[in-house]
């Protein structure tokens, strides 16, 4: 690393990077970057930067005078880039926004252009400002995973870090994607599913071997040498080679048939019945692109559409739309290449990228895509043929995911606003939590929480609290909800501050796109419950001081727990109900049942958590092989924890220490 010939900003130090970290070399140098006591603020301040910024490439970041990230860009020269933001004219509404509220700038230099592309990528993802194209619902894609452990190897279904050994396949656009793919490779190639746990202790073969969809290895029904054979089939199958493998199958169904053994071609024809189909279910199959991501963006109303569409090994594996949160301004070739480089920063890149519009700087995009690849990256718009045919079903599907969206948007908004009108508040919500509790007795307590905005429900930002209070009464609903209240909202305090009004944090409107972002600070609070409930959650508001930040209404069931009859209680109001078909009486009446399946879910799973729980997984040093043999001593985890020392040495496994050491962990006092 060499520092930039040029002077640096006061107080910042321009160090070349790495961009592929996280955190790169010379990060912590912008901190202070700018803050250097004259005041100024936006075109003026930018132009005293443009004074001593180098021509080199790099990044910068635009900060508002509170130290929030407005926008993160990329430069061949940043003298020149940053430069174009001080002229102060020519630029959009979004544009000159951003300029004003710009109170301070950081900067970091790279190597090569390719570089700060990167990491101006990475930085976007992490940083989230406000004024850059963001990628929403990233969420990690699903891939079948081959294992290839010591143990025979198994096909699952995998999403994240690829920690494991073994083969990769996808992605894939969905997990149902995934699920009916390895239903259908499990009855092609009589793989095993199970875990390794259950694998190792299988004295008999189970249910997917009766039903013919596992070899049973772990019994030795078949082979090691025939299961790896079948192995191998399925990572041909899964590589491309599909032809092939259909055509050895085929051949030894035949050879089967003339040797009159029909049980075995029998076997032969449902495996290839299988592998049919799984490609029946893959839509189209193009002949001619073997391996590559088709995107396709559709500009309508103020809102962006892109299509993704993933082919690999010549097979469709499904497809996701995405809506990106952008300025209306924006041109679809602009948000589709803002986009591109986010989509890459953590997945895979195909060999081939087909794109329906070109975007700028496509050479330099795929220069850097292919360094993170390791392998050519080609980007393209496709003219004539197949490729074009799949980018006029992508473009389509896009239109058609754009037009469902935007009606479910106009929808929401209107519901939005019957909201703000039957409970008389002086603007449209934009975040609403519903709190819910869910427990048999007492037992596995868990408070949910669920968020609705402008879009619907937004589940990335759903919330579960294990109860965690020794002081709360077994059953106690009013003491429950003060203790989720209680952490929720202290916990927004500590990260957020206090909101200045109510339920607002976003600033001013210029910038239009704010308009389906969902805050962080709640407008709203739906409570599960009437007077009680409501009374507990406002106590907790004014401890907290935050009572005029929020509205808080509680939602009882009214008469004989019927829907429809609810009864709604504010403070400071007589409680009342709505009309029967009204279309907000429903809207809160799918907000509180989807709060209620979210609580119902989290407490089903804690309890069932509870259930399986073995003693002997608390105990340091005590594996798998070493759990199973001391339960097939002894038969229980309740035998053991009865068990003397030396009947626990006697245990295959088990030494003199590790006998002492489960011994103490069942006795509080082993001197006894």
């Amino acid at each position: 690393m060499t520092q930039a010939d040029q002077p640096a900003p006061p107080s910042a130090e321009n160090a070349e990077t790495q961009p592929e970290t996280d955190r790169p070399a010379g990060f912590d140098g912008w901190e202070d970057a700018g803050r250097d006591g004259t005041g100024l603020k936006g075109a003026e301040l930018i132009q005293a930067f443009v004074k001593i910024l180098p021509n080199a490439p790099g990044v910068y970041r635009m900060l508002n005078d509170t130290g929030d990230v407005l926008y993160v860009g990329k430069a061949r020269s940043l003298k020149k880039r940053v430069s174009n933001y001080a002229q102060g004219r020519g630029h959009t509404n979004r544009i000159a926004g951003m300029v004003r509220a710009t109170a301070n700038m950081e900067f970091i230099t790279t190597r090569t252009e390719t570089e700060a592309l990167l990491l101006e990528a990475n930085l976007i993802k992490r940083l989230r400002p406000r004024f850059n194209v963001l990628l929403r619902d990233d969420k990690s894609f699903p891939y079948i995973l081959l294992t290839e452990d010591k143990l025979a190897p198994g096909i699952y279904k995998h999403r994240g870090a690829r920690s494991r050994k073994g083969s990769y396949f996808g992605p894939f656009a969905s997990a149902q994607a995934v699920d009916r793919t390895i239903n259908s490779l499990q009855r092609a190639f009589l793989l095993r599913t199970c875990t390794d746990s259950m694998y190792e202790s299988r004295t008999r073969p189970c249910l997917l071997h009766q039903i013919k969809r596992c070899a049973a290895p772990c019994t030795g029904e078949v082979t090691e040498k025939a299961y790896e054979a079948m192995v191998d089939e399925a990572k041909d199958f899964l590589s491309g080679k599909s032809q092939k493998v259909k055509a050895a199958m085929s051949e030894a169904m035949q050879d089967a048939a003339e040797s009159l053994d029909f049980e075995r071609a029998a076997i032969y024809r449902d495996r290839l019945a299988a592998l049919s189909h799984v490609q029946s279910h893959q839509g189209i199959n193009p002949q001619t692109v073997e391996e590559a991501d088709v995107f396709a963006i559709h500009q309508e109303g103020g809102m962006s559409c892109i299509q993704v569409f993933f082919f690999r090994t010549g097979q469709n594996w499904g497809n996701r739309a995405y809506f990106p949160k952008a300025d209306a301004s924006l041109s679809p070739s602009e948000i589709l290449g803002a986009f591109l480089s986010q989509f890459y920063d953590d997945k895979p890149c195909p060999r081939q990228i087909l794109i329906s519009e070109t975007v700028a700087e496509q050479v330099l995009l795929s220069d850097a895509l292919s360094i993170r690849a390791g392998h050519k990256v080609a980007i393209s718009v496709p003219k004539r043929g197949e490729k074009r045919d799949l980018m006029d079903h992508a473009r389509a599907n896009a239109k058609d995911a754009h037009n469902r969206r935007l009606a479910e948007t106009s929808t929401q908004a209107s519901l939005l606003k019957g909201f703000a009108e039957v409970f008389e508040m002086d603007a449209t919500p934009r975040r609403i939590e519903v709190y819910d509790n869910s427990h048999i007795m007492g037992t596995n307590a868990v408070g949910g929480m669920i968020v609705a905005g402008p879009e619907g429900f937004v589940k990335n930002q759903y919330r579960k609290f294990n109860i965690k209070s020794k002081d709360i009464t077994p059953g106690d609903d009013f003491g429950m909800m003060r203790e989720v209240i209680q952490r929720r909202f202290s916990r927004l305090v500590k990260e957020y501050g206090i909101p200045e009004r109510n339920g607002s944090e976003t600033g001013n409107d210029e910038d239009a796109i704010q308009d389906t972002v969902v805050p962080n600070w709640p407008d709203v609070l739906l409570i599960d419950g009437g007077q009680g409930q409501l009374s507990a959650v406002n106590a907790v508001l004014d401890e907290l001081e935050l009572a005029d930040s929020v509205t808080t209404i509680g939602v009882a069931k009214g008469a004989d727990r019927d829907a429809g009859r609810e009864r709604f209680f504010l403070a400071g109001k007589k409680p009342f109900s709505l009309p029967p078909r009204d279309p907000v009486l429903y809207f809160i009446q799918r907000m509180r049942d989807e709060a209620h399946r979210f609580a119902i879910g989290t407490h089903r799973a804690r309890r069932k958590k509870e259930m399986t729980r073995n003693p002997l997984d608390e105990i340091a040093g005590i594996g798998p092989s070493r759990k199973r043999s001391l339960l097939h001593h002894f038969g229980t985890a309740k035998a053991v924890s009865r068990a003397g020392v030396d009947d626990l040495r006697s245990v295959e496994g088990i030494s003199d220490a590790m006998a002492q050491l489960i011994y103490d962990h069942f006795h509080d006092d082993p001197n006894k």
